[in-house]
């Protein structure tokens, strides 16, 4: 089996791998990243909407700061993220979309003199200041005090992206394309780089490394209705959890987008809404200031899509062969302003719909977006469990978003966390000497070997690939959507349980180890069935609602029993997670409180913490 040393072996090379890969590449260390696709296709690319920092140019943002950043994402993630990250990261975002401006991406500037903006669906007026002339601009986002959005028209993340790539190859970065992490090799204490498998050849390639890094994003493709691209399954945690040792935190957190487009799930940008756009139901009538009197369409997305529903189950959806939907109205805002600043938005319209949305309605529905939770890590991005392994972007659970993130807080978080975790992983390589022992790497070599032979001779099993995994679709569309309740979520327990014992019993039905993804989903198929079970097991123990977990049947935010982080660990042998539990934040500088949206009850702390300042009365 070939064998491939490096410093740095980053699984995943979209920006938050290849904004550390540039860190740490930049310090003087090799660096290889792995990608399913070509780097420029991972689905960073995808991302539409925008960056969140507190830069204060736009005349909306006057008077924002980092400060006011950090409440709203504090509040955002309903006092389930570890506040001393959130801190970190809205303190270090300014100067990262700074940073990239000067390595070549095409913000938004400012523009002197009025302009006209919407806000639900009418037009209002506003002037940007002079002084601030050819400054970043941003845009409105849901959950948000202040315009703070940075921009590239409704295409960021293609603009971004393709930065990072370009700063990554002057660098010497090196990417290997096509290529899947299937298993860490570790000694169980330590992270000694990955197995691979090239999906050209099927063959399977050793990378030893000093350090390990996990940004995979997320996971979204366990669900059938989703806006992540088919890459997204999850394997970079399924390779964390198999290890046994590596815990995942908070995989109940999962967001559901207001504005996925039917029948497809393709997202269309929460930058529709921040710029004006509107929802309408069946009778055409504009019902979230209804529920939301003051923020409206750009409450926090956890808020928009639980409204959405239960607008749509008093009957006020709009019926269609794909189920009820409701209405995206974004034809005020004109031509001009559809055509250039949310053209990818038409573009998606055009092509997938075949409706112009400067003269019609776009159908949407909430579907499975973004995963609050993953590898778990300390403020360094370094996981727990194993010293040599990292994690950042959305793969991680480093936790800034707790139980939902504000829309432009991610695609932020990507460069942030991923600058922030590089630099960390520079110091740690810059004081390590590997030490391996031969017997651990040809063990690890000799069962992923022995599990691809099984797979392709076909020996045993009879259970059809594609059948076990819509069985497992199933199961999370009807227990751990956006309402969940416990009767549910414990049949769904009981019925993983079956599934995975399934999922390790398939036959395949092709032939081939080279480009077979019957083959590539087999080897994934009982890994992504434990991070549906870590989905749904989580969800069941957590008796309370907060951000996007909805229990019907325990409504409140019980700040008194559950403001924790969950930490799902696989044992050997077993079949439900082994459940650990750590406090949201080691210490408060926002102390819980009311989000100023969403309604609902909260349950104290029993001794809340003081105030800033409560000590000096």
């Amino acid at each position: 089996m070939l064998t491939i040393y490096t410093d740095l072996l980053c699984i995943g090379a979209g920006l938050a791998g290849e904004r550390a890969a540039v860190e740490v590449a930049g310090a003087g260390f090799n660096v290889i990243c792995l990608s399913l696709v070509p780097a420029r296709r991972s689905h960073s690319v995808a991302a539409q909407g925008g960056m969140q920092a507190a830069l204060g140019n736009a005349a909306m943002g006057e008077g924002d700061s980092p400060d006011v950043h950090f409440a709203d994402t504090v509040k955002g993630s309903d006092w389930g993220c570890d506040q001393e990250v959130a801190r970190l990261f809205c303190d270090t975002a300014p100067i990262e979309m700074r940073r990239l401006a000067s390595w070549g991406v095409p913000w938004n500037r400012v523009v002197a003199g009025v302009h006209t903006y919407y806000k639900g669906g009418k037009p209002f007026e506003k002037e940007e200041r002079k002084e601030k002339e050819g400054l970043i601009h941003a845009r409105a986002f849901g959950g948000t005090a202040k315009w703070r959005t940075c921009y590239a028209s409704d295409g960021t993340g293609h603009s971004v992206l393709y930065t990072m790539d370009n700063r990554a190859a002057q660098l010497g970065v090196e990417v290997h394309d096509r290529v899947e992490a299937i298993s860490l090799i570790h000694d169980g204490g330590n992270c000694l780089g990955a197995v691979c498998r090239c999906l050209r050849t099927g063959k399977l390639v050793t990378y030893i490394s000093k350090a390990t890094l996990i940004a995979t994003g997320g996971f979204g493709r366990i669900y059938r209705a989703s806006t992540n691209a088919i890459i997204n399954d999850g394997g970079g945690l399924i390779a964390a959890i198999e290890t046994g040792v590596v815990p995942l935190g908070n995989m109940e957190a999962i967001q559901f987008h207001p504005t996925g487009i039917v029948p497809t799930d393709i997202l269309v940008t929460e930058g529709c809404r921040g710029d004006g756009g509107t929802l309408l139901d069946a009778d055409e009538y504009r019902f979230m200031p209804d529920y939301e009197p003051e923020k409206a369409e750009l409450a926090s997305r956890d808020v928009v899509a639980r409204r959405m529903t239960e607008h749509m189950l008093k009957g006020k959806g709009i019926k269609s062969p794909y189920g009820d939907h409701l209405w995206l109205d974004i034809r005020h805002l004109g031509e001009k302003h559809i055509r250039t600043k949310l053209r990818e938005v038409d573009e998606i319209c055009q092509s997938f719909l075949g409706i112009d949305p400067v003269h019609q309605l776009i159908p949407v529905r909430p579907t499975q977006h973004y995963s609050m939770g993953g590898v778990r890590t300390n403020k360094d991005g370094a996981a727990y469990g194993l010293s040599g392994l990292f994690g950042a972007g959305e793969a991680s659970c480093w936790d800034m978003h707790g139980f939902n993130r504000l829309g432009g807080n991610s695609l932020a978080e990507t460069v942030v966390a991923g600058g922030i975790v590089g630099g960390r992983i520079a110091e740690f390589l810059a004081g390590c000497e590997l030490a391996i022992r031969t017997s651990v790497v040809r063990d690890r070599q000799a069962l992923d070997e022995e599990r691809v032979k099984n797979l392709v001779e076909k020996s045993g099993g009879s259970e059809n690939v594609y059948q076990v995994r819509e069985a497992m679709f199933d199961v999370l569309q009807e227990v751990a959507f956006i309402y969940r309740n416990g009767k549910d979520l414990e049949s769904g327990v009981e019925r993983l349980k079956e599934i995975l014992a399934r999922a390790k019993n398939v036959r395949l039905r092709s032939g081939g180890v080279g480009a077979n993804p019957e083959l590539a989903l087999a080897i994934k198929l009982p890994g992504m069935v434990k991070l549906a079970q870590c989905v749904v097991y989580g969800a069941l123990k957590r008796t309370e609602s907060r951000g996007s977990h909805t229990r019907e049947d325990y409504p409140e935010r019980n700040d008194r029993d559950w403001l924790t982080r969950t930490l799902a660990t696989w044992r050997e042998g077993a079949d439900v997670p082994t459940l650990d539990y750590e406090p949201a934040t080691p210490s408060f500088e926002l102390p819980p409180g009311d989000r100023g949206y969403g309604g609902g009850r909260i349950i104290p702390m029993d001794n809340p913490p003081a105030g800033p300042g409560a000590d000096k009365e």
